[in-house]
């Protein structure tokens, strides 16, 4: 079976990580006076989506946004939402600079250890882990709407990421930048998978997103492709239906990409086509002409 190239998706990673920087980089520039042509020079604040999340309780009861987020991010943050009631969390698999990052460094790691990378940490610890960045999200969340103040900018490796050339960075966000970066080597996605609590908020949408993926139990022959293709380790040849709380829609299992049967994972509405799987050709062929 060909296989989709996976060219798409890494293209349009690579499209909005190239934008988001050198929009960082033109805000920078406009202070001196500089300005790269047909390139916005909003702060990263106003280009994420979380602003919008974390400003809910002080729009709601001050009619106020929390210092340093825009309005623009309760517009990205309307979209985002949307797409993942639709589709799941695209924006994680898709779209966001840092999780593009993080990938291309696993890169180097997976080619480092080969078929060990991204199973250094056992189960039974990686488990629970998983449900660290939800007190991340309490936390932010809680400390924003009591003091009012965007908290969580001094401890973000993603807003370091992108301001390391300024004096706004705080070397707390250095640090865990420099963490996530060698933790990424060994791990597929560290912060997603730990510690991001915008992946916490859209991480719930696939409990009830409609377009969802789906295995057919019938037409699978358990060869468990799948969960080897997953990058946040979800075990998808034991699911009918992929509900995850970690899913970040990056469809790397389905049959487009890894599974060997034509349509036994994929992203559907309601329940899976049924298909047996034929065998193949080389088989039938033995014994007759074909």
């Amino acid at each position: 079976m060909k296989r989709k190239s996976p060219r798409v998706r890494r293209a349009v990673q690579l499209f909005f990580l190239v934008l988001i920087v050198l929009i960082a980089v033109n805000h920078t520039l406009v202070t001196y006076g500089i300005e790269i042509p047909l390139l916005s020079s909003a702060s990263i604040h106003a280009l994420c989506p979380l602003g919008g999340v974390v400003s809910i309780y002080q729009t709601l009861t001050a009619g106020t946004l929390v210092k340093k987020i825009h309005e623009s991010s309760f517009i990205l943050m309307y979209i985002v939402f949307g797409l993942a009631l639709l589709f799941g969390p695209v924006f994680c698999g898709w779209v966001c600079p840092f999780g593009t990052v993080q990938e291309l460094i696993g890169k180097i790691g997976r080619r480092l250890f080969r078929k060990r990378f991204n199973r250094f940490i056992p189960a039974a610890v990686d488990k629970p882990l998983r449900y660290l960045r939800y007190a991340v999200l309490a936390w932010i969340l809680y400390m924003t709407a009591v003091t009012g103040k965007l908290v969580f900018e001094e401890y973000d490796p993603y807003y370091a990421l992108l301001n390391f050339w300024t004096s706004e960075v705080s070397i707390i966000g250095l640090v865990i930048l420099a963490v996530v970066v060698v933790a990424s080597l060994f791990v597929e996605r560290p912060f997603c998978k730990y510690a991001c609590p915008y992946g916490a908020v859209l991480g719930l949408t696939n409990f009830v997103r409609i377009f969802k993926i789906k295995r057919n139990v019938k037409s699978c022959t358990n060869c468990k492709a799948c969960t080897r293709a997953c990058p946040m380790n979800i075990d998808v040849a034991n699911k009918s239906t992929v509900r995850d709380h970690q899913c970040i829609s990056c469809y790397e299992c389905t049959s487009e990409r890894s599974c060997p049967v034509p349509a036994t994972v994929a992203m559907q509405v309601g329940r899976p086509e049924v298909r047996i799987p034929t065998k193949p050709a080389a088989i039938v062929g033995e014994g007759g002409s074909r």
